[in-house]
């Protein structure tokens, strides 16, 4: 079956007051219309049509840099319609009938639906789609502003009333149209040219496409959602965060489906691809921003923020952690307090403690900054003990430099690593130095001022 996708996306989006379109606002991190792509992706369709108006060149932008991002420009036959004029949804599928395949079969979305599910749609084009007007419609408690769905005694579809255009009796109704169809395409290349803009809104309407199938006995297929949410449109902010909401708790479920336990299933926040195994435990107010890797039993603490990381079994992130861009070995422990930056790589076994700052370093198995330290392009080898309040001076002002610290060095409290430095293999630096040169293997490094006392020293007085 030739399947050409049409996905709605030129809508103002005033509602939203704001300057960014609304297709672009993000739901879990990701814009609207990205959502909708990827399950469009899922179907294997033959061309993807989106039709755009408001900011035409910034959605192009942002949505083809997004699947380039994540590898679905290859996934999906991306073209771009544009609607001169925001004259109703009948005339914003009408812009597309000059391109779509006359033999093949057309399936209409939103780009502001973000949880419709391709499961769904793949019942909606079903074996007999390419014969039949099929639709989606949802039982709502309260349908207010929806157009709802008409039926005759015997059950079947007989039309769809818009809520400005509806009689006291048919707001009454609560089965309404979620505006999701798919039909021969044939049949939009008959009917869409025959719409009529008469009515409160003086728009063209695309439900008045049930009533040219009822008038000509075509077969008419609805499906009722399961999932009331999947359709879910967002003219505002309250209605984004309600999608928000109810995106949120999808994927916290299918993460504990996999093994995870939360403290507290209302309090994460999840973005992007996180891979789990089992046995993992989140606290309360934790972000996981994909791309993630998260291995068994590992436990991460409170108000932390963790994204594009890799975190080995048994590790500890205890509260208040940041960390970006990092690999943790098995079994270390991380935090509290402690920020790990981008390209950061610890071994098995290694502890960082509160206060901690590490950014692009390496450090080996069983390596330990326990407290009040700053580590920058730095290559720590193992069983290094870092002591309080040591930093890296990695950066001249101009350039950056490397520090290496080779096994079993110890480095004592308030102490200053002048990058380039080497220290070598079991080297101790005592409390408080400011180390410039290489320090051979095993010798003890002293870099400071000779401490002098002055007796009968006269303190500062007040005049």
């Amino acid at each position: 079956m030739y399947l050409d996708v049409v996905i709605l996306a030129a809508g103002m989006g005033t509602r939203m007051k704001s300057e960014v379109p609304k297709v672009l606002h993000p739901v879990g991190g990701e814009p609207m219309l990205v959502h909708v792509l990827k399950q469009v992706s899922a179907l294997k369709p033959s061309k993807v049509w989106i039709v755009i108006g408001h900011e035409n060149e910034q959605v192009q932008q942002c949505i083809n840099q997004s699947l380039k991002d994540q590898a679905l420009d290859n996934q999906v036959s991306l073209n771009w319609v544009q609607q001169s004029k925001q004259l109703g949804t009948g005339d914003a599928v009408k812009a597309c009938l000059p391109v779509l395949n006359s033999k093949g079969t057309t399936l209409i979305l939103y780009a502001d639906t973000p949880l419709i599910q391709s499961t769904t749609l793949k019942k909606l084009l079903s074996s007999d789609s390419h014969q039949q007007l099929s639709l989606i419609t949802n039982d709502v408690e309260n349908p207010t502003g929806l157009g709802r769905i008409l039926r005759n005694t015997e059950k079947h579809i007989v039309g769809i009333v818009e809520e400005k255009d509806a009689s006291i009796e048919q707001k009454q109704l609560t089965e309404i149209n979620t505006g999701v169809y798919a039909c021969p395409t044939q049949w939009l290349l008959d009917w869409l040219p025959k719409l009529k803009n008469d009515n409160a809104q003086q728009e063209y309407y695309l439900t008045d496409i049930v009533n040219f199938a009822v008038d000509e006995k075509k077969t008419i297929h609805a499906i009722k959602l399961i999932k009331s949410c999947e359709t879910l449109g967002v003219n505002d902010r309250i209605q984004l965060a309600m999608v928000e909401k109810h995106y949120q708790r999808q994927r916290v479920n299918a993460l504990m489906s996999q093994g995870v336990s939360f403290a507290d299933p209302e309090r994460v926040t999840i973005r992007g691809d996180i891979q789990v195994k089992q046995d993992v435990f989140v606290e309360a107010n934790v972000l996981l921003e994909g791309p993630l890797s998260i291995g068994a039993g590992v436990y991460i603490g409170s108000n932390s923020c963790m994204r594009n990381s890799k975190i080995d079994n048994n590790v500890v992130i205890n509260h208040h952690c940041v960390i970006d861009g990092a690999h943790f070995g098995e079994n270390s422990q991380i935090g509290p307090f402690a920020r790990v930056r981008p390209n950061t790589e610890l071994g098995a076994e290694v502890k960082v403690g509160n206060f901690v700052e590490i950014k692009s370093s390496k450090l080996g198995n069983g390596t330990k900054v326990n407290h009040l330290s700053y580590l920058g392009d730095s290559v720590l080898g193992k069983s290094v003990n870092v002591g309080a309040g040591t930093i890296t001076c990695n950066y001249d002002g101009v350039n950056k430099y490397q520090t290496i610290i080779d096994d079993k060095v110890f480095i004592g409290s308030n102490s200053a690593l002048v990058a380039p430095v080497h220290l070598q293999q079991g080297a101790t630096i005592a409390a408080g130095s400011t180390i410039t040169q290489e320090v051979p293997e095993n010798h003890l490094a002293v870099a400071r001022s000779r401490q002098v006392n002055k007796s009968n020293w006269q303190k500062t007085k007040k005049k």
